[in-house]
Protein backbone atom coordinates (compact mmCIF):
# COMPACT_ATOMS: atom_id res chain seq x y z
CA UNK A 1 0.00 0.00 0.00
CA UNK A 2 1.31 3.29 -0.56
CA UNK A 3 2.13 5.47 1.64
CA UNK A 4 0.50 8.48 2.29
CA UNK A 5 1.64 9.96 5.67
CA UNK A 6 4.68 12.82 5.04
CA UNK A 7 7.53 13.81 7.39
CA UNK A 8 8.25 16.86 8.32
CA UNK A 9 12.16 18.92 8.35
CA UNK A 10 12.84 19.41 12.22
CA UNK A 11 12.46 22.86 12.47
CA UNK A 12 8.63 22.92 10.44
CA UNK A 13 7.78 20.48 13.65
CA UNK A 14 8.84 22.34 16.29
CA UNK A 15 7.03 25.08 14.52
CA UNK A 16 3.57 23.37 14.54
CA UNK A 17 4.44 22.02 18.15
CA UNK A 18 4.81 25.96 19.24
CA UNK A 19 1.98 27.15 17.10
CA UNK A 20 -0.79 24.54 18.84
CA UNK A 21 0.33 25.10 22.32
CA UNK A 22 -0.76 28.41 22.10
CA UNK A 23 -4.57 28.03 22.24
CA UNK A 24 -5.68 31.12 20.49
CA UNK A 25 -5.50 29.91 16.84
CA UNK A 26 -7.94 30.16 13.82
CA UNK A 27 -10.02 26.97 13.64
CA UNK A 28 -8.78 26.23 10.19
CA UNK A 29 -5.20 26.94 11.28
CA UNK A 30 -5.50 24.58 14.24
CA UNK A 31 -7.02 21.44 11.80
CA UNK A 32 -4.04 22.13 9.05
CA UNK A 33 -1.50 21.69 11.62
CA UNK A 34 -2.92 18.91 13.34
CA UNK A 35 -3.18 17.07 10.45
CA UNK A 36 0.51 17.85 9.20
CA UNK A 37 1.55 16.63 13.06
CA UNK A 38 -0.39 13.28 12.72
CA UNK A 39 0.68 12.87 9.53
CA UNK A 40 4.19 13.17 10.57
CA UNK A 41 3.45 10.42 12.79
CA UNK A 42 2.94 8.10 10.44
CA UNK A 43 -0.61 8.28 10.24
CA UNK A 44 -2.74 7.76 6.65
CA UNK A 45 -4.38 10.63 5.15
CA UNK A 46 -7.83 8.26 5.89
CA UNK A 47 -6.93 7.99 9.48
CA UNK A 48 -6.28 12.05 10.00
CA UNK A 49 -9.50 12.66 8.31
CA UNK A 50 -11.52 10.75 10.91
CA UNK A 51 -9.31 12.52 13.50
CA UNK A 52 -9.18 16.11 12.55
CA UNK A 53 -13.21 15.84 11.00
CA UNK A 54 -12.34 17.10 7.61
CA UNK A 55 -13.00 15.05 4.47
CA UNK A 56 -9.81 12.93 2.55
CA UNK A 57 -10.06 15.33 -0.42
CA UNK A 58 -9.25 18.03 2.13
CA UNK A 59 -6.09 16.11 3.86
CA UNK A 60 -4.79 15.69 0.60
CA UNK A 61 -5.00 19.15 -0.69
CA UNK A 62 -3.22 20.37 2.12
CA UNK A 63 -0.54 17.65 1.71
CA UNK A 64 -0.03 19.02 -1.85
CA UNK A 65 0.13 22.40 -0.69
CA UNK A 66 2.47 22.18 2.04
CA UNK A 67 5.17 20.20 -0.31
CA UNK A 68 4.57 23.29 -2.17
CA UNK A 69 4.37 26.33 -0.19
CA UNK A 70 5.73 24.56 3.41
CA UNK A 71 4.02 25.78 6.38
CA UNK A 72 2.66 29.04 4.24
CA UNK A 73 -0.27 26.47 3.52
CA UNK A 74 -1.41 26.86 7.21
CA UNK A 75 -3.23 30.04 6.70
CA UNK A 76 -5.09 31.79 3.68
CA UNK A 77 -3.45 33.83 1.18
CA UNK A 78 -5.14 37.40 1.12
CA UNK A 79 -7.82 37.80 -1.01
CA UNK A 80 -8.21 40.59 -3.71
CA UNK A 81 -12.48 40.99 -2.41
CA UNK A 82 -15.00 42.71 -4.35
CA UNK A 83 -13.99 45.84 -5.84
CA UNK A 84 -15.19 48.86 -4.85
CA UNK A 85 -18.22 50.14 -6.40
CA UNK A 86 -18.67 53.56 -4.40
CA UNK A 87 -16.04 56.70 -4.65
CA UNK A 88 -15.27 58.34 -1.58
CA UNK A 89 -17.51 61.13 -2.65
CA UNK A 90 -20.40 58.85 -2.96
CA UNK A 91 -19.60 57.45 0.69
CA UNK A 92 -19.42 60.52 2.11
CA UNK A 93 -23.37 61.03 0.75
CA UNK A 94 -24.38 57.99 2.18
CA UNK A 95 -22.59 59.31 5.66
CA UNK A 96 -24.40 62.67 5.23
CA UNK A 97 -27.41 61.38 4.67
CA UNK A 98 -27.54 59.11 7.30
CA UNK A 99 -26.58 62.07 9.57
CA UNK A 100 -29.64 64.03 8.80
CA UNK A 101 -33.31 63.85 10.12
CA UNK A 102 -35.40 60.73 8.80
CA UNK A 103 -38.75 61.59 6.75
CA UNK A 104 -41.55 62.20 8.21
CA UNK A 105 -43.69 59.19 9.41
CA UNK A 106 -40.59 57.46 10.26
CA UNK A 107 -38.56 57.30 14.12
CA UNK A 108 -35.02 56.73 12.25
CA UNK A 109 -33.10 55.66 9.54
CA UNK A 110 -33.23 51.82 8.36
CA UNK A 111 -30.66 50.37 5.27
CA UNK A 112 -33.36 50.16 2.53
CA UNK A 113 -34.98 53.54 3.68
CA UNK A 114 -31.38 54.86 2.91
CA UNK A 115 -30.64 53.02 -0.08
CA UNK A 116 -34.52 53.92 -1.64
CA UNK A 117 -33.86 57.69 -0.61
CA UNK A 118 -30.50 58.18 -1.84
CA UNK A 119 -31.84 57.38 -5.35
CA UNK A 120 -34.87 59.52 -5.16
CA UNK A 121 -33.07 62.23 -4.05
CA UNK A 122 -30.39 61.62 -7.40
CA UNK A 123 -27.84 61.57 -5.48
CA UNK A 124 -26.65 58.03 -6.77
CA UNK A 125 -28.15 55.88 -9.58
CA UNK A 126 -28.20 52.89 -7.68
CA UNK A 127 -27.10 51.66 -4.34
CA UNK A 128 -28.59 48.23 -2.22
CA UNK A 129 -29.26 48.05 1.50
CA UNK A 130 -26.46 45.84 1.57
CA UNK A 131 -23.74 48.57 0.65
CA UNK A 132 -25.11 51.18 2.65
CA UNK A 133 -24.90 49.14 5.71
CA UNK A 134 -20.97 48.05 4.54
CA UNK A 135 -20.64 52.05 4.26
CA UNK A 136 -22.21 52.88 7.70
CA UNK A 137 -19.83 49.74 9.79
CA UNK A 138 -16.97 51.23 8.02
CA UNK A 139 -17.75 55.15 9.14
CA UNK A 140 -19.21 53.51 12.81
CA UNK A 141 -22.58 54.73 12.40
CA UNK A 142 -25.93 52.81 14.21
CA UNK A 143 -28.83 54.76 13.41
CA UNK A 144 -30.71 52.15 15.74
CA UNK A 145 -29.63 53.15 18.04
CA UNK A 146 -29.61 55.92 20.95
CA UNK A 147 -28.48 57.22 23.78
CA UNK A 148 -29.78 59.44 26.45
CA UNK A 149 -28.06 61.69 28.42
CA UNK A 150 -28.87 64.67 30.53
CA UNK A 151 -27.65 68.51 29.11
CA UNK A 152 -27.10 71.11 31.51
CA UNK A 153 -25.64 74.35 30.98
CA UNK A 154 -22.74 74.85 33.55
CA UNK A 155 -23.47 77.87 35.18
CA UNK A 156 -21.44 79.59 38.16
CA UNK A 157 -24.46 78.51 40.40
CA UNK A 158 -24.35 74.72 39.15
CA UNK A 159 -20.51 74.72 39.81
CA UNK A 160 -21.12 76.09 43.29
CA UNK A 161 -23.30 73.95 44.14
CA UNK A 162 -21.40 70.76 42.79
CA UNK A 163 -18.67 71.80 44.48
CA UNK A 164 -20.30 71.94 47.92
CA UNK A 165 -21.73 69.15 47.34
CA UNK A 166 -18.32 67.24 46.32
CA UNK A 167 -16.47 68.88 49.44
CA UNK A 168 -19.14 67.61 51.47
CA UNK A 169 -17.91 64.14 50.26
CA UNK A 170 -14.41 64.95 50.96
CA UNK A 171 -14.74 65.50 55.08
CA UNK A 172 -13.58 63.18 57.64
CA UNK A 173 -15.66 61.14 59.20
CA UNK A 174 -17.32 63.39 62.10
CA UNK A 175 -20.05 61.12 64.39
CA UNK A 176 -20.99 64.79 65.73
CA UNK A 177 -21.67 66.01 62.03
CA UNK A 178 -22.86 63.34 60.25
CA UNK A 179 -23.25 63.42 56.19
CA UNK A 180 -26.43 61.04 54.28
CA UNK A 181 -27.73 60.62 50.86
CA UNK A 182 -31.37 60.54 50.73
CA UNK A 183 -33.61 59.87 47.83
CA UNK A 184 -36.86 58.27 46.93
CA UNK A 185 -37.55 55.18 44.35
CA UNK A 186 -41.24 54.49 43.10
CA UNK A 187 -41.60 50.76 42.91
CA UNK A 188 -44.09 49.23 41.20
CA UNK A 189 -46.21 45.70 42.43
CA UNK A 190 -46.07 43.35 39.73
CA UNK A 191 -47.59 39.79 40.22
CA UNK A 192 -47.90 36.47 38.17
CA UNK A 193 -50.89 34.90 36.53
CA UNK A 194 -49.29 31.79 36.16
CA UNK A 195 -46.37 30.37 38.48
CA UNK A 196 -43.61 30.52 36.30
CA UNK A 197 -40.67 27.48 35.64
CA UNK A 198 -37.44 26.70 37.33
CA UNK A 199 -34.49 26.68 36.29
CA UNK A 200 -32.91 23.26 35.20
CA UNK A 201 -29.86 21.97 33.39
CA UNK A 202 -29.51 23.05 29.76
CA UNK A 203 -33.26 25.03 30.29
CA UNK A 204 -33.25 28.90 31.59
CA UNK A 205 -36.28 29.71 34.35
CA UNK A 206 -39.48 30.78 32.48
CA UNK A 207 -41.89 33.28 33.35
CA UNK A 208 -45.76 33.81 31.76
CA UNK A 209 -45.74 37.29 29.35
CA UNK A 210 -48.53 38.35 31.39
CA UNK A 211 -48.49 39.96 35.00
CA UNK A 212 -50.95 41.23 36.96
CA UNK A 213 -50.59 44.65 38.77
CA UNK A 214 -50.87 45.86 42.52
CA UNK A 215 -50.82 49.08 42.60
CA UNK A 216 -47.18 51.27 43.30
CA UNK A 217 -45.65 52.34 46.05
CA UNK A 218 -42.47 54.18 46.97
CA UNK A 219 -39.14 53.32 48.74
CA UNK A 220 -36.98 55.63 50.75
CA UNK A 221 -33.91 55.13 51.59
CA UNK A 222 -30.40 57.00 52.99
CA UNK A 223 -27.21 55.97 53.01
CA UNK A 224 -24.03 57.35 55.17
CA UNK A 225 -21.23 56.97 52.54
CA UNK A 226 -18.28 56.89 55.20
CA UNK A 227 -19.95 54.63 57.66
CA UNK A 228 -21.98 52.26 55.28
CA UNK A 229 -24.94 52.48 57.25
CA UNK A 230 -27.91 52.36 55.67
CA UNK A 231 -32.19 53.01 56.78
CA UNK A 232 -34.99 52.39 54.70
CA UNK A 233 -38.82 52.32 54.52
CA UNK A 234 -41.45 51.26 52.23
CA UNK A 235 -44.50 53.24 51.64
CA UNK A 236 -47.66 53.47 50.11
CA UNK A 237 -47.76 56.94 48.89
CA UNK A 238 -44.59 59.07 48.47
CA UNK A 239 -45.74 63.00 50.08
CA UNK A 240 -44.48 64.96 52.32
CA UNK A 241 -46.12 63.08 55.18
CA UNK A 242 -43.71 60.57 54.52
CA UNK A 243 -40.89 62.64 53.76
CA UNK A 244 -41.36 64.15 57.51
CA UNK A 245 -41.99 61.08 59.64
CA UNK A 246 -39.02 59.52 57.39
CA UNK A 247 -36.57 62.38 58.93
CA UNK A 248 -37.87 62.04 62.33
CA UNK A 249 -37.15 58.23 62.09
CA UNK A 250 -33.44 59.36 60.73
CA UNK A 251 -32.82 61.89 63.64
CA UNK A 252 -33.63 59.08 65.99
CA UNK A 253 -30.50 57.19 64.87
CA UNK A 254 -28.45 59.70 65.54
CA UNK A 255 -29.36 60.74 68.79
CA UNK A 256 -25.90 62.67 69.24
CA UNK A 257 -25.40 64.22 66.47
CA UNK A 258 -25.32 68.07 66.71
CA UNK A 259 -26.52 68.20 63.33
CA UNK A 260 -27.29 65.76 60.18
CA UNK A 261 -26.08 66.70 56.71
CA UNK A 262 -28.80 65.46 54.02
CA UNK A 263 -28.01 65.40 50.54
CA UNK A 264 -30.71 65.66 48.66
CA UNK A 265 -32.80 66.37 45.50
CA UNK A 266 -35.67 69.42 45.09
CA UNK A 267 -38.65 67.54 45.36
CA UNK A 268 -41.24 69.76 46.14
CA UNK A 269 -42.25 67.09 49.15
CA UNK A 270 -38.43 67.82 50.62
CA UNK A 271 -38.61 70.79 52.70
CA UNK A 272 -38.87 71.95 56.15
CA UNK A 273 -42.41 72.53 55.41
CA UNK A 274 -43.18 69.07 55.97
CA UNK A 275 -42.05 69.02 59.63
CA UNK A 276 -44.86 71.88 60.41
CA UNK A 277 -47.25 70.10 58.27
CA UNK A 278 -47.34 66.95 60.02
CA UNK A 279 -45.78 67.81 63.73
CA UNK A 280 -46.54 70.23 66.13
CA UNK A 281 -44.46 73.55 66.11
CA UNK A 282 -42.30 72.61 68.80
CA UNK A 283 -41.53 68.76 67.01
CA UNK A 284 -40.92 70.29 64.15
CA UNK A 285 -38.39 73.19 65.44
CA UNK A 286 -36.69 70.91 66.61
CA UNK A 287 -36.65 68.82 63.30
CA UNK A 288 -34.99 72.11 61.80
CA UNK A 289 -32.28 72.63 64.06
CA UNK A 290 -31.23 68.95 63.81
CA UNK A 291 -30.86 69.03 59.71
CA UNK A 292 -29.13 70.57 57.08
CA UNK A 293 -30.41 70.15 53.72
CA UNK A 294 -27.77 70.52 50.66
CA UNK A 295 -29.92 70.40 47.38
CA UNK A 296 -28.00 68.98 44.24
CA UNK A 297 -28.40 71.10 41.36
CA UNK A 298 -30.92 70.48 39.03
CA UNK A 299 -30.12 67.52 36.41
CA UNK A 300 -27.49 66.58 38.77
CA UNK A 301 -29.07 63.49 40.77
CA UNK A 302 -25.86 61.49 40.18
CA UNK A 303 -24.10 63.34 42.85
CA UNK A 304 -26.52 61.88 45.40
CA UNK A 305 -24.39 58.89 46.57
CA UNK A 306 -27.58 57.17 46.98
CA UNK A 307 -28.47 56.65 43.19
CA UNK A 308 -25.41 54.34 43.83
CA UNK A 309 -27.35 52.48 46.31
CA UNK A 310 -30.18 52.14 44.36
CA UNK A 311 -28.89 51.14 40.86
CA UNK A 312 -27.34 48.57 42.69
CA UNK A 313 -30.59 47.67 44.84
CA UNK A 314 -32.52 47.80 41.36
CA UNK A 315 -30.29 44.76 39.85
CA UNK A 316 -29.37 42.75 43.15
CA UNK A 317 -33.31 42.97 44.70
CA UNK A 318 -35.67 44.77 42.27
CA UNK A 319 -35.15 43.08 39.22
CA UNK A 320 -38.67 40.77 39.47
CA UNK A 321 -41.83 40.54 39.86
CA UNK A 322 -42.94 41.16 43.64
CA UNK A 323 -46.91 41.55 44.15
CA UNK A 324 -46.70 42.90 47.80
CA UNK A 325 -45.70 45.71 49.80
CA UNK A 326 -44.91 43.50 52.72
CA UNK A 327 -42.91 41.14 50.79
CA UNK A 328 -41.08 43.96 48.99
CA UNK A 329 -40.39 45.96 52.45
CA UNK A 330 -39.05 42.73 53.83
CA UNK A 331 -37.00 41.62 50.46
CA UNK A 332 -34.97 45.43 50.44
CA UNK A 333 -34.90 44.82 54.28
CA UNK A 334 -32.79 42.39 53.49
Amino acid sequence: MKKQHINLTGQDRQEIKDLLSKGTLKVRVQKRAMALQLLDTGKTQQEVSKIVGVSHVSISKWVSRYKKEGLAMLYDKPRSGRPVELSGEDRAKVTALACSTPPEGYARWTLRLLSDKLVELELLETISHTEVGRVLKKNELQPHRKRQWCIRELTSRFIARMELILRLYLLPYNPLRPVVCFDERPCFLIGDTIKGLDMKPGQVAKENYAYRKHGSCSLLAMIEPLTGKRFVHVRRRRRKKEFAYFMARLAQLYPNAEKITVVLDNLNTHGISAFYENFDAGEAARLVDKFEFIYTPKCASWLNMIEIEFSALSRQCLNRRIPSITQLSNEVIA
